[in-house]
């Protein structure tokens, strides 16, 4: 089966001596793996569509019964270099990847998903990254995967969750002290489901800051 679809690259391995093997999610088949030949070679065609945070569409073969597809063209859409000269915001979209690529399983289909990360990536691109962007990107993500609150807690303000979970993340500023006692109880929220979750820790947590308050361990905020 061969098939072309738009995808956003998670991660990439190298494999063998001149191929690649890369996590992607796709708009229309969810999180696939697939091999990309002889990407490694001086004259390799496809290798900036291979690295982590590129959007491309793609055109994948599938065996019949495979479940590791094969690259096989495609063109680039967006590679957000805005993003890639910003360490701050290199490290919150390589922390975003990490999470689609755990906390979603392999080919089932999301669109929602699919456009939640690539609203990330863009927001990354074009507008300031605040405190609260992993939060929220979290807590929709959550949602998305079936693990969502359906009302806040600890106490949070209802209208705080919904913005939370709704507004552009580049409006998630918060300054008043009542928001970020609240941005603390969400984050505690995420650490919780985190480290209750997931079988070991993401790789992408300490760099993205957890010396910043806004990033307070579930210890820090009792109900």
């Amino acid at each position: 089966m061969i098939f072309n679809d738009n995808a956003i690259i998670l991660l990439r391995q190298n494999f063998r001596e001149q191929d690649r093997i890369v996590s992607m999610y796709t708009q229309v088949h969810g999180r696939l793996n697939a091999r990309v030949p002889g990407v490694s070679r001086p004259s390799g065609k496809l290798k900036a569509l291979c690295e982590p945070l590129s959007f491309s569409s793609l055109r994948i073969y599938v065996k019949r019964g495979g479940v590791i597809g094969t690259v096989t063209g495609g063109k680039s859409e967006h590679v957000f270099p805005h993003v890639r000269a910003d360490l701050k915001r290199t490290l919150l979209a390589l922390h975003v990847c990490e999470l689609m690529l755990r906390l979603t399983p392999l080919h089932q289909p999301s669109p929602e998903k699919f456009e939640l990360l690539l609203s990330a990536l863009t927001e990354l691109e074009y507008g300031e990254p605040s405190a609260a962007f992993r939060a929220a990107f979290t807590l929709r993500l959550m949602r998305l995967a079936g693990f969502g609150l359906d009302k806040p807690v600890l106490h949070i303000p209802a209208e705080f969750w919904q913005r939370m979970h709704e507004d552009q993340f580049s409006r998630l500023v918060f300054e008043e002290p009542e928001d970020l006692l609240s941005l603390a109880k969400c984050n505690s929220v995420v650490h919780r489901f985190l480290d209750r979750y997931l079988t070991y820790p993401l790789q992408t947590v300490k760099p993205v800051g957890l010396e910043d308050p806004a990033y307070a361990p579930a210890a820090v905020v009792q109900p």
